[in-house]
């Protein structure tokens, strides 16, 4: 490269530098976020500031202090400690959720790319069926049939989640089947089940890391909806979105017993989209800092 073209080059935007900082960045505090969701749930486990079954009639809709950090509901209860244990129910369900619809989605996503096209297009049409199927209706179906829980939720949020993943694992399955060593391994009489498991999983796991964070997005966006309407965690079960519903008729009297849960949900569910979106640039190869 000549002397010139180097100047020329100095002058121009740093790109690729720029790019590493953003996705950096994006990746840092979306996995902050998450991290001390986490942190507290776990901490939640062994300790928290008040008994949440406790109801103390003397103390209800206390203002914040420094005995009661964000003050009291209705029933008396610290608003801190509801917090704190509800993370640990919107963090189970998004993960049993995530789980169900990742070991279903996956293998789907993986056999529909290595079935003749016309038996892949019949999956993915049902696929799309399923799709069409909202968690709510779901949820309300399942409710129906073997009543309000925490475990109807994950269940219904598990089953609307599995379209994402199958379409997201087969899009990159067809990829990986035409490359040469896939072709190679065919060609030497490998099993199906053998490619699948040794070339074409490790070569989407990415893709089903990214999806995962997002969708554990959208299943605490969906128990908080869920719970919010009473098809989710059942009275007396700590849960942000059955902190709503407790609140929302103490709106104009107590308006902070909504403003806490609310914000609590839209920075778990900012955090893990910051967390997908940081995931998905890194392991973007089509990214020009990474050529």
């Amino acid at each position: 490269m000549s002397r010139l073209s180097r100047g020329a080059e100095a002058l121009l935007p740093p790109r690729g530098r720029r790019s590493r900082l953003g996705v950096g960045a994006t990746l840092i505090v979306g996995g902050g976020i998450v991290a001390v969701i986490a942190i507290l749930a776990v901490i939640s486990l062994v300790w928290t500031p008040f008994d949440v079954g406790e109801i103390n009639a003397a103390e209800r809709l206390a203002t914040p202090s420094t005995r009661h950090w964000l003050g009291t509901d209705k029933f008396g209860r610290d608003v801190v400690s509801l917090l704190m244990v509800g993370s640990r129910t919107t963090l189970l369900v998004g993960l049993v959720s995530v789980g169900v619809a990742a070991v279903v989605g996956v293998p789907l996503g993986i056999l529909s790319a290595m079935v003749p096209k016309w038996w892949g297009e019949v999956v993915m049409r049902a696929n799309d069926l399923l799709l069409a199927f909202p968690a709510l209706l779901l949820a309300i179906m399942l409710t129906a049939v073997h009543g309000q829980g925490v475990v109807t939720a994950m269940i219904a949020i598990g089953i609307s989640t599995i379209p994402s993943f199958a379409r997201v694992v087969r899009s990159g399955a067809i990829g990986v089947m035409k490359t040469e060593y896939v072709l190679a391994a065919r060609a030497a009489g490998r099993r199906p089940v053998a490619i699948a498991a040794r070339h074409v999983l490790p070569n989407v796991g990415s893709l089903v890391i990214v999806q995962a964070s997002v969708s554990f997005a959208i299943a605490v966006l969906a128990e908080a909806a869920l719970s919010y309407l009473g098809l989710g965690a059942p009275p007396g079960t700590p849960s942000w979105g059955r902190m709503l519903q407790e609140g929302q008729e103490l709106l104009f009297v107590a308006p902070r017993l909504e403003l806490y849960p609310g914000v609590a949900i839209a920075l778990a569910v900012l955090g893990f989209n910051l967390l997908g979106d940081g995931l998905r640039d890194r392991f973007d190869p089509r990214l020009e800092d990474r050529r």
